[in-house]
C-alpha cells in the first residue's frame, strides 16, 4: 500500500459554516495544521487552501477545497493532477452520519454513503479507491432532518466528542503516512469508546 502524500478535509467555506457538523473534515486538517504550526494559504489554481507539513520525516500536502461541499471533486482532481499524486496516496476526512460523535474510522474504497463531497469526488475520479477518515457526527433520527442537522452546530458535548475523535485520529496518523494502515486502523478502531470522555 502506498504511503500518504495528500490529506483532504471536506467542508463548506465561510465563517457561517465554520463550526457546523458538515465541516468535521475541515476541523481535522485545521487541527493537524495547528498541531504542526503551519497556516493555510489560498492556491487559486487548485480551487483550495493548502498547507505543507512534515510527519514522520515525510512531507504531506493538506488541502481544503474553497468550492462548496458538493463541488469538492474539482479541487481534489486538480491537486492530484498538479502534484502527480495517485488517488490511493490520498486520505479524505469527512463527516459521517452513520457513526456517533466521538467515533472515527479509517476506510479504503467503498461507496460514498450519500456524502456530497465524496459523491462529487467519485464523479471526478470515476471511482472511490482512496483512503477516508470517517468522523462521526451522529444522525438526527429521520432523513428529513439530515440537511439541517449537518448544517447545524453540534452541542458542546458532541463538539468535544468530535474533537476528541479527531485528536485520536491525528495521534495514529504517522502510521498511515508510513503506509501502515492496518496498524493505524487497529489502534483507532479499538481505542477509547465513543462518549467515554478522556477523564479530564
Amino acid at each position: 500500500m502506498n504511503r500518504l502524500r495528500l490529506i483532504v478535509g471536506l467542508g463548506n467555506p465561510g465563517a457561517e459554516h465554520l463550526r457546523t457538523r458538515h465541516n468535521a473534515g475541515f476541523w481535522f486538517v485545521d487541527s493537524l495544521a495547528q498541531r504542526e504550526g503551519v497556516r493555510f494559504g489560498i492556491e487559486s489554481k487548485l480551487h483550495a487552501e493548502t498547507a505543507k507539513i512534515s510527519l514522520g520525516g515525510e512531507s504531506l500536502l493538506l488541502l481544503k477545497p474553497i468550492t462548496f461541499m458538493n463541488k469538492s471533486g474539482i479541487a481534489i482532481a486538480s491537486a492530484l493532477r498538479y502534484y502527480k499524486i495517485e488517488p490511493d496516496e490520498m486520505l479524505v476526512a469527512h463527516d459521517d452520519l452513520d457513526l456517533p460523535p466521538g467515533a472515527a474510522r479509517f476506510k479504503f474504497d467503498g461507496g460514498h454513503g450519500g456524502q456530497n463531497g465524496l459523491r462529487d469526488t467519485f464523479a471526478h475520479l470515476g471511482h472511490g479507491r482512496f483512503h477516508r477518515l470517517r468522523i462521526g457526527i451522529g444522525h438526527p433520527g429521520h432523513k428529513d432532518r439530515v440537511t439541517s442537522w449537518v448544517l447545524g452546530r453540534p452541542g458542546s458535548n458532541d463538539e468535544q466528542a468530535i474533537l476528541g475523535s479527531i485528536g485520536n485520529a491525528i495521534d495514529v496518523l504517522p502510521l498511515t503516512v508510513a503506509g501502515n494502515f492496518n496498524e493505524a486502523m487497529k489502534r483507532l478502531h479499538t481505542g477509547r469508546e465513543p462518549g467515554m470522555g478522556n477523564g479530564e
